[in-house]
């Protein structure tokens, strides 16, 4: 029989993540929130901390954890800040993943200390104004040429939503784009989208102005320009053509870190709930005492209790070197929308303080429609679900 008992490295873990979380991040969300402004002093203590470098070998800087350690640690971050929460989940999975994954030793060498420091972070160039969740679309090309001698890829596209990518630590964006064209026997073109990593110091690379969003409002958003951007050929990652494969490689790895912070912001909902329904008084008696309220917190519970349960065996899978593609998209639906199921009657629970910005479960439920979108949207996942069925 599965044992879902955290061992004591992992319980210990997610207690101090815990700790961290309710005591050095969740004072100052509501400020950063308001302000939209990144928490570098935040981002600096969790970098103390080394969880930017939970997943890697020691020889690079890591910690000589792995990815389910990096989940635990989203969980208790997602329960009082996604902003926060977010800037980790991008920064490992998929700004220094790729590079941990696919890199040469060189480009190993050269960025993943500083990445999985956390006093650098990269960004993850895959979106684009005409390819979201059809990432085939790429438009972005890259051509190599011979400058000056030595034979560079010069860089021209545009990319939407990418996190982490116009900070004052941001040093690299992988960036998706068509390095060839290729007719098939039917007439039809087939693009090779590879994946490059451009230094965000080099000269024609810009972030534009960031993101005025809805909600992860302490989270770094932008679009970014690539206009004859020029790196060295040996900035390919990976093999040339594969870049595409690759990148929704990471994507499948990314989906289970996505559902731990959101199964994190349905337990955070669940927990103000359960205090708010035992101070709060209506009619004579704390509102936990009617069934209305309880039966409400304790679907909330429900579903946050599946959603764990969820990433807990993609995580599983994927760490005994399983097929776990299905898994994590089932994860990463089902947590998503725990998360903003729990977001909204968290709300409800709360009446008129749920709306207003400085609670918790009002930037929830702000933050957590992003859940049901980000990473590969709900129909997405039930896409690949559908597919696996041979649907």
């Amino acid at each position: 029989m599965a044992d879902f008992e955290l061992s004591e490295e992992y319980q210990d873990l997610s207690n101090t993540v815990r700790e961290f979380a309710d005591e050095v991040v969740a004072p100052v969300s509501a400020k950063h929130d308001e302000e939209h402004s990144f928490p570098y002093e935040v981002v600096s203590k969790m970098a103390d901390m080394g969880l930017f470098g939970l997943p890697f070998p020691e020889e690079f800087g890591g910690m000589g954890g792995d990815y389910f350690a990096l989940a635990l640690a989203l969980e208790q971050l997602g329960r009082v800040d996604q902003s926060v929460a977010i800037t980790l989940e991008a920064g490992v999975s998929l700004g220094a993943m790729p590079v941990y994954r696919f890199g040469t030793d060189a480009q190993k060498e050269e960025w993943l200390p500083s990445l999985a420091s956390g006093k650098a972070l990269a960004g993850f160039g895959l979106t684009e104004p005409e390819a979201g969740s059809d990432a085939g679309g790429t438009k972005t090309t890259a051509r190599l040429e011979v400058v000056g001698g030595e034979k560079t890829w010069i860089i021209n596209g545009n990319k939407e939503f990418i996190t982490n990518s116009g900070t004052d630590i941001t040093r690299l964006v992988t960036v998706t784009a068509v390095t060839a064209k290729h007719e098939r026997k039917d007439g039809s073109i087939k693009k090779e989208i590879s994946t490059i990593l451009v230094p965000t110091d080099t000269p024609g690379f810009k972030a534009e102005k960031a993101y005025n969003k809805v909600g992860w409002n302490a989270s770094d958003t932008h679009p970014l320009t690539l206009k004859d951007v020029h790196v060295p050929e040996a900035n390919l990652l990976g093999e040339q053509g594969r870049g595409y494969a690759n990148f929704l490689s990471i994507l499948d790895e990314g989906r289970i870190a996505i559902a731990a912070l959101a199964t994190g912001a349905a337990q955070g909902c669940v927990d103000l709930s359960v205090k708010y329904a035992k101070e709060r008084s209506a009619f004579g008696h704390n509102i936990g005492k009617y069934q209305a309220i309880a039966f409400k917190i304790a679907r909330m519970q429900a579903r946050a209790h599946t959603a764990r349960l969820a990433y807990y065996d993609a995580a599983a899978r994927m760490l005994a070197g399983k097929p776990f593609k299905t898994q994590a998209a089932i994860a990463k639906m089902v947590a998503g929308e725990a998360a903003m199921d729990n977001a909204r009657d968290a709300t409800q629970v709360f009446g008129g303080y749920g709306f207003i910005n400085e609670f918790t479960v009002a930037r929830h439920y702000r933050d957590s429609k992003i859940l049901e979108v980000g990473e590969g949207t709900t129909e997405v996942q039930l896409m690949l679900i559908a597919r696996e069925l041979g649907l």
